[in-house]
């Protein structure tokens, strides 16, 4: 199918890979933890977001999803952002994302149909 996240970022910049989102959760004291560092204290979060501190900067917000069926869900729930890997093990069509909830201080590491829709963050190259 190829890459949700081909050509998205503007010169210079790049989707994060896998391994570029592990580096940074791992900088953060790791994923059970780092989502609570990354997640805005914004009263856009549901409460009772969880570990939100933002000490991070990084400052996400809760847009939920799209699915492949164009449907939104979770916003104001959790925040699914794509990486630049493809998960050609588990499917040819899905790809590793970092997924943050509400309710939860860590970053989830999932794969996710290329068909569904979630937030790109580009990291200057």
């Amino acid at each position: 199918m190829g890459s949700p996240t081909k050509n998205i970022c503007p010169t210079g910049w790049h989707v994060p890979s896998d391994g570029e989102w592990t580096t940074l959760t791992t900088y953060l004291d790791g994923r059970p933890v780092a989502g609570g560092k990354m997640k805005s204290t914004s009263s856009l979060w549901t409460t009772p977001n969880t570990g939100a501190d933002n000490t991070s900067g990084f400052t996400v917000l809760p847009g939920g999803y799209r699915d492949s069926d164009g449907s939104f869900n979770n916003i104001r729930l959790s925040a699914f952002f794509w990486s630049a890997t493809e998960d050609a093990v588990y499917s040819i069509s899905s790809a590793w994302s970092r997924n943050l909830y509400d309710n939860y201080s860590g970053v989830d590491r999932l794969t996710r149909n290329e068909a569904d829709g979630a937030s790109v963050r580009c990291l200057r190259d």
